[in-house]
């Protein structure tokens, strides 16, 4: 009996042996199966066949087994379907699945129609308009009788008085002129024409006198009213400005070659801004400036070029160009920094952004979208950049879309399936020849 049981328990332990042992089995095909991608797969649908697995973010990396690669990243399986011909014989061609797209993060532009213009900027310095500077000289001797402007920087208005000279030349100029007005009266209706012309000629020549003096028409008339000699003559400002220089005071002596006043017109003003030679083809006069200072950086001043130094400096490599900005409220101030920038129009083309072109420095290429996920890559060539656009001067057309991100690691595969055709070619030739 015993050795009945004991058979009976011999036989029960085999067989739980042999059902785990298939169990376990069972497990480690299944486990395969999902390693190699072939498992879970609906009914009726035809199995993917996974060719190799590869690194996300180095393409270039292949394995034969899944797992994790040097990164840390884990390897994706490419599949037989994946490497199908995608319609397109142009080597380089590459087809990359919805999936592939997000995980690095590609994005795809429209090639457009549009206006690029290069944007010229530097910096000037404001200085004043040299043309609206005046500087005022007496033109006869005396004393200063009274200053009215008497410090440097005030604002003075046209027509504003600024000093007055007290001068004995003048005063008998004075005399003369009304002693002249008083010949004239008495004989120039005389008979004897040489009387009368004599009394009309020195009053004309005591009247330009006093006009060479700057004595105005008003002050003129003035003394013709009162017939009384002025002793001293009040000198206005010419035009409205500020006050650079200052050399009068009272009691002062002056001569014919004192300067009293320098006088400067700020309603518009000057910048000068450095170009460099190999942007100055691109600047031409009358064209529009854009200023900005430093401490108001939104506001924006527009200005014309007016005058473009023929000569280059032998240190900077740059030539010296004048703008004209309007200056009604007197904001701007000279020998202020400011920062100046040049539109210089290229005209209209194809565009699209700088980082979908991969400049290689012997050619450039970017990577077509042919297809849904099939990229081709096309050599093109460039012209100005501005605004992170570039200008396509050739191997694009309008509406045709383009890689914009992400097209470095296209790259990478499109290169490395170009090699591997490369060398499949060489290995079948080779074989051929072999065979012969």
């Amino acid at each position: 009996m015993n050795k009945k049981r004991l058979f009976v328990f011999v036989i029960a332990i085999l067989a739980g042996a042999l059902v785990l042992y298939f169990w376990l089995d069972g497990r480690q095909n299944t486990g395969d199966a999902k390693a190699s991608g072939q498992a879970d797969q609906p009914a009726g649908k035809k199995e993917r066949k996974v060719l190799y697995y590869v690194d996300p973010m180095n393409p270039a990396f292949r394995s034969d087994k899944p797992g994790k690669a040097a990164d840390g990243m884990d390897l994706t399986p490419v599949y037989a379907d994946d490497e199908e011909d995608p319609g397109d014989s142009k080597p380089g061609t590459v087809k990359i699945s919805g999936q592939k797209q997000q995980l690095i993060n590609l994005k795809i532009v429209e090639v457009k129609e549009g206006t690029i213009g290069q944007d010229i900027r530097t910096v000037g310095v404001l200085q004043y308009d040299e043309t609206k500077i005046v500087k005022i000289h007496p033109r006869i001797e005396g004393w200063i009788d009274q200053v009215y402007v008497d410090y440097i920087g005030r604002f003075v208005s046209k027509g504003q008085p600024l000093f007055s000279i007290y001068s004995p030349e003048l005063v008998a100029t004075q005399q003369e002129y009304l002693l002249a007005l008083k010949a004239e009266q008495s004989l120039g209706e005389s008979q004897f024409a040489d009387v009368s012309s004599g009394a009309k000629s020195l009053k004309v020549s005591a009247y330009r006198r006093l006009k060479l003096w700057d004595v105005s028409d008003q002050q003129i008339k003035h003394l013709e009213d009162t017939q009384t000699p002025m002793t001293s003559i009040t000198f206005y400002s010419p035009l409205s400005g500020f006050v650079l220089e200052r050399n009068v005071f009272e009691k002062q002596r002056v001569t014919y070659d004192t300067e009293t006043y320098s006088i400067a017109d700020l309603s518009t003003i000057w910048l000068i801004a450095d170009i460099y030679e190999y942007e100055a083809p691109n600047v031409k006069v009358g064209q529009e400036a854009i200023m900005t200072l430093t401490y108001d950086p939104d506001r924006k001043f527009v200005g014309k070029v007016a005058f473009i130094n023929p000569a280059v400096s032998n240190m900077t490599r740059s030539l010296k160009v004048r703008i004209e900005f309007r200056n009604p409220h007197f904001l701007l101030k000279p020998h202020m920094y400011a920062n100046v920038e040049l539109m210089v129009d290229q005209g209209t083309g194809l565009l699209i952004p700088e980082e979908a072109v991969l400049d290689s420095g012997e050619r450039k290429i970017v990577f077509v979208e042919i297809k849904k996920g099939v990229f081709e890559p096309r050599k093109v060539t460039t012209g100005t950049h501005s605004g992170g656009n570039v200008l396509i001067t050739s191997g694009l057309r309008v509406g045709e879309k383009v890689v914009a991100s992400g097209n470095f690691l296209i790259d990478s595969e499109s290169q490395l399936k170009s090699a591997l055709e490369s060398m499949d070619t060489a290995e079948d030739s080779s074989g051929q020849m072999k065979m012969e």
